[in-house]
């Protein structure tokens, strides 16, 4: 069995050198890259299971490697960045991270997300059955086994969260879930009062599906309950 490959890209080589040390503590295998050229030639040679990006980086910064990713890859990307707002954060994660974590750093708390992140990502590439493979409802069709989403025919690209989050919501049209289950779900993480990590993903999947362009709402809110899919 090939060893699960993450990518380190950041230009303080003392950061990429740490954080390589404690997942190789894991058993990872690990590519670094010490500017955004380098790790977006890394994406195009090597399989990547999940990288963990900076932001501030020479030639290509970390949103520019983000969406580089998101043309074709669905892993799990993780901001690590001196960059420490509340807007900083909302950017990050509407750029198509699936998580933001501010330097200084805890270098097992890196490692812990990191290990939630893969459990997520890999679980939903390994335990799908044919059978259940494909959903589809309102003209939304989710493809589980490939992770490819199609509205009305057009071909949508998600982050792997928003992925998750609209597969979570289709499978029970109309059912309706809150914030707080849909994070511990798809992030697999307790979740915290004040975290508008769901809301934000919520608004970026919306805008994909075109549900601001439409009078019917896809995915609906119910205020003060939730959020609910509704073909």
């Amino acid at each position: 069995m090939k060893p699960i490959t993450i990518l380190i890209a950041d230009d303080d080589a003392e950061i990429a050198d740490l954080v390589e040390l404690h997942l190789m503590k894991e058993g990872y295998r690990c590519i670094k890259a010490l500017d955004g050229q380098q790790a977006a030639e890394a994406i195009g040679s090597h399989h990547i299971h999940l990288a963990i990006l900076d932001i501030m980086m020479p030639k290509l910064n970390g949103y520019e490697v983000t969406r580089h990713i998101r043309d074709k890859h669905h892993m799990p990307i993780i901001f690590l960045s001196a960059k420490s707002s509340d807007l900083d954060k909302i950017t990050g994660l509407v750029q198509g991270a699936d998580d933001y974590m501010t330097k200084p750093f805890n270098p097992m708390e890196l490692v812990a997300r990191v290990n939630a992140h893969l459990r997520r990502s890999l679980q939903f590439s390994h335990t799908i059955t044919a059978d259940a493979s494909i959903v589809e409802e309102g003209g939304v069709a989710v493809n589980i086994e490939e992770r490819s989403v199609q509205v009305h025919g057009r071909s949508v690209s998600l982050t792997p969260k928003e992925f998750d989050i609209l597969h979570l919501l289709i499978r029970h049209p109309k059912r309706v879930y809150s914030s707080e289950h849909i994070f511990r779900q798809v992030w697999g993480e307790d979740y915290f009062e004040g975290n508008n990590t769901v809301m934000v993903h919520i608004r970026t999947l919306r805008k994909k599906l075109g549900d601001d362009l439409n009078k019917h709402k896809l995915i609906k809110t119910v205020w003060g309950v939730g959020y609910s899919f509704h073909g």
